[in-house]
């Protein structure tokens, strides 16, 4: 008869071989920039590496040239790639049971299923949580992903992806603070038509004709005044974010999202202009909410199931993305 941690350890993995997609699904349902990148297949794999290198392009072709008849033609190398170099970080999430739970839902295949699924319930949660964390991270902390507020600067500056913006300004982002003094604290029609301005200004900078922001999140003071501008024109739309619940509302035919975490708070008074053409989540084949074999501490009666995931946020092209910000 097979113990009650075993029966445990199977029903978490060997019977639900879906953790990877459960976990990433429970993330993007409750992140608009994880929702969209799962949309638009930017969440990639990969079989190894020490660190996550992506190619970029940091100059234009220098062999354009206007001629005439028999001129010389400019046929020299054209150096314009690079790489920008991303850390493979570390993240571990564990389903864990003591012998005490175990044994007291031996013997009833309900019993176990119910504690099991409680369990697995609660990793779901607490990986949608600490990761859309983590995506507006700065990623200050130890084996922390590098968020928004890592590859997004309220100056535009920083050194992301290995490459120092001082040095190269073509890796600068784009941003704009605010007009005026805290008026995301103050509403009213006169202030959302100043952030509107604003918005309009730090739009043209990221605008490229096709190649432009597709996806705007707000925080919850930002996004009420943008909302106090917009109502009478109900400028809600039916997209696939809102479809899959989030609220949204069109700024020159692009999503306006407000989203809720604790690294993003209702008073952040910050609007991440993205263009997520340039946005990937990069993880690694083996560790993409992957769970391992069960592990049993030496000095306590429980099993654990680990797991494990390991990736990065990259950006290719920082010049694409934007801040709206009221430092004030």
């Amino acid at each position: 008869m097979p113990s009650p941690s075993t029966v445990f350890t199977e029903m978490v993995t060997t019977t639900d071989r879906n953790w990877s997609t459960d976990v990433t699904d429970n993330v993007s349902n409750h992140n608009a920039l994880l929702r969209k990148l799962k949309d638009k297949s930017k969440i990639n794999t990969v079989s190894g590496g020490y660190e996550i290198a992506r190619p970029i392009e940091y100059a234009e072709n220098g062999t354009y040239q206007r001629y005439s008849g028999y001129d010389q033609l400019n046929t020299s190398a054209s150096d314009v790639l690079t790489s920008v170099r991303y850390d493979m970080q570390q993240i571990a999430l564990h389903v864990t049971a003591s012998g005490r739970e175990m044994r007291m839902n031996m013997g009833s295949k309900e019993r176990m299923i119910d504690l099991v699924k409680t369990k697995k319930a609660n990793a779901l949660r607490t990986g949608a949580n600490q990761f859309s964390i983590d995506l507006y991270s700065s990623g200050a902390l130890p084996a922390q992903i590098g968020g928004l507020a890592n590859i997004i600067q309220t100056n535009g500056q920083g050194t992301v992806g290995g490459i120092d913006s001082a040095t190269w300004p073509m890796w600068r982002n784009r941003f704009r603070e605010m007009t005026g003094t805290n008026i995301a604290a103050s509403p009213s029609v006169a202030n959302a038509a100043s952030m509107k301005a604003d918005m309009n200004a730090l739009w043209l900078t990221l605008n490229r004709g096709a190649d432009k922001p597709d996806l705007i999140l707000m925080s919850h003071d930002l996004f009420a005044l943008f909302e106090l501008g917009e109502q009478e024109q109900q400028r809600y739309a039916s997209s696939d974010l809102a479809n899959a619940g989030f609220q949204t509302i069109k700024y020159k035919g692009q999503d306006v999202v407000f989203d809720d975490n604790t690294n993003f708070a209702t008073n952040a008074e910050r609007a991440y202009f993205l263009n997520t053409d340039y946005l990937y989540i990069v993880q690694h084949s083996e560790a993409k909410w992957t769970p391992d074999d069960e592990k049993r501490p030496v000095n306590q009666d429980a099993v654990v199931v680990p797991i494990y995931w390991m990736g990065n946020l990259v950006c290719t092209r920082r010049a694409a993305q934007g801040i709206l910000f009221d430092a004030a």
